[in-house]
């Protein structure tokens, strides 16, 4: 089994429910497994640390699973159209991979949560794209050709996927969301296993 990242970062729990719709799609695929990991929060106290694991849920990313991954897809919630600081501060770490090539390639897809419908969920997207890029990978998002990215009311780009939370984060992911989800995660699955 080729193994696919799917690395998120969740505040309120939106977008954790997005990596694992992704994640089904992945492992709807012969041949593919997905590898849930998310990060921790980045502290604004210096001597401050997260413990090494997590309590509950995934586990935190380490440089490690982007090597051993055949693709990425990453989440994140939406900070002023940009994306988390936590998911910033993995990628800039990152700069041994990027000087060795390691990611060039590689398929990447993309996925979101806003509070509203026009709360930058596109431009998170966007600014997500952006280590990739530099690391050489291939994006990709969701065609047309998916019939709920025509009849969505609620989340959804050729970007990547996306959902809309609400101002107080208790809008549920929709069904065509996840379905969303699922198809990016399906295709990023068989396009990775096309590139391995």
């Amino acid at each position: 089994m080729k193994e696919i990242l799917v690395l998120y970062y969740s505040h309120y729990g939106a977008v954790k429910q997005l990596a694992q719709a992704v994640a089904h799609g992945i492992e709807q695929v012969k041949g593919a497994k997905a590898r849930i990991r998310t990060v921790p929060k980045v502290s604004t106290v210096c001597e401050a640390v997260e413990k090494p694991v997590p309590d509950s849920g995934a586990p935190y990313a380490d440089v490690k699973d982007l090597e051993e991954c055949i693709g990425i897809a990453m989440g994140s919630p939406t900070r002023f159209g940009n994306m988390a600081a936590p998911l910033k501060y993995f990628w800039d770490g990152t700069g041994s991979l990027w000087m060795k090539g390691t990611l060039i390639g590689k398929p990447a897809a993309l996925f979101t949560s806003t509070s509203t419908l026009h709360g930058g969920q596109e431009a998170t997207l966007l600014s997500m794209m952006f280590p990739l890029l530099h690391h050489g990978m291939v994006i990709m998002g969701i065609p047309y050709s998916e019939a709920e990215l025509v009849t969505t009311k609620s989340g959804g780009t050729p970007y990547g996927a996306s959902h809309v939370a609400g101002s107080a984060s208790d809008q549920p992911v929709t069904e065509e969301e996840r379905k969303l989800c699922a198809a990016l995660g399906k295709r990023l699955a068989e396009i990775s296993l096309k590139l391995a």
